[in-house]
């Protein structure tokens, strides 16, 4: 084993990289603007740069890395090609291919989905340690998850493993989803799907709550309202929960994990959020799977760039 690996994970604003011992201990993270002109022919050209300038700083060689991972919001196949990105405007990029070719002596590459390789940054290092099993549900501007069984990304057949937000939990609204569909668990859970539900249970109602004062209010209103006890927003939170928590008891019938790891903005909120969240999960749950701990998740953004280096650290 070399003594670095590095982790790079690419948003579609900023590129996250951070330098890894081989023991995976976070030595130096740093970030590049994701420059998405021309269908974002340049970004890996812009990493590999940005990669060659923090090795040469740090007196270290390439051929010292033991591989570089890569996190791609979308769908990458096990050959580290990227069939679609629309948010960098990636279509059949070879990430292998680019890299090799803007990076001289450019060591093993592996690629995953994003959301994957932030749960499996959060089994290596964060709060899945020292289970072999986890799957982690991100609460942003969408729902995203990702899925680690016995260590190992599983990234499914059609690459939609662990797209959680797109199962339906609400048959009965045909309010239509960004995929297409409609009930989705993402017009629920979702920042902005949450604030939806919230505008709907106000108007149907007349429960006194500062939300009415608000124009807009967000997510992350709603949530400080009800850490502060407000009934309105508490029951909004609750909702909430409640389809969160009947999605992973279907997950758990499914996949069994070890653990569920909530992240993403709204998992700030903490235990006004989680505590519901496990009542309604284990309400619904399968027999013993009803005692799968349901926890936040603890890397914040470093998730991604860590799963990212313990994709070339590890044997999988």
């Amino acid at each position: 084993m070399k003594p670095y690996a590095i982790g790079v994970d690419i948003g579609g604003t900023s590129v996250k990289l951070g330098l890894f011992s081989s023991d995976g201990t976070l030595m130096t993270k740093w970030e590049i603007p994701t420059i998405t002109d021309n269908n974002g022919s340049g970004i890996l050209s812009d990493v590999a740069h940005s990669i060659s300038q923090t090795l040469a700083e740090r007196g270290i060689g390439i051929d010292q890395v033991e591989g570089i991972g890569f996190g791609v919001p979308g769908a990458v196949d096990e050959n580290n090609l990227v069939l679609s990105c629309v948010n960098l405007g990636w279509k059949n990029v070879d990430i292998t291919k680019e890299m090799t070719r803007s990076l001289p002596g450019c060591p093993r590459i592996r690629s995953a989905n994003d959301a994957n390789a932030a749960t499996l940054g959060e089994v290596w290092k964060g709060s899945g340690t020292g289970r072999s099993s986890a799957v982690m549900i991100t609460l942003g501007t969408g729902v995203g998850g990702g899925v680690v069984l016995d260590g190992k990304i599983i990234p499914g057949t059609w690459l939609c493993a662990g797209e959680i937000g797109h199962m339906k939990v609400e048959p009965g609204d045909n309010t239509p989803c960004n995929c297409g569909k409609s009930g989705c668990l993402e017009q629920y859970a979702s920042a902005k799907g949450i604030a939806r539900m919230a505008r709907d249970m106000l108007a149907q109602c007349d429960t006194p709550s500062p939300l009415r004062d608000m124009d807009p209010f967000t997510a992350k209103d709603i949530c400080s309202l009800a850490q502060e006890g407000d009934p309105m927003a508490l029951a909004i939170v609750d909702r909430c929960a409640a389809y969160l928590g009947l999605a992973l008891s279907y997950v758990a019938c499914t996949v069994d994990p070890g653990i569920f790891i909530v992240g993403g903005g709204m998992s700030r909120a903490g235990d006004v959020l989680l505590d519901p969240i496990r009542t309604y999960y284990r309400k619904n749950a399968f027999l013993n799977s009803d005692q799968t701990p349901i926890v936040a998740a603890r890397l914040g953004n470093d998730a991604g760039i860590y799963g990212c280096a313990c994709m070339v650290l590890s044997t999988q």
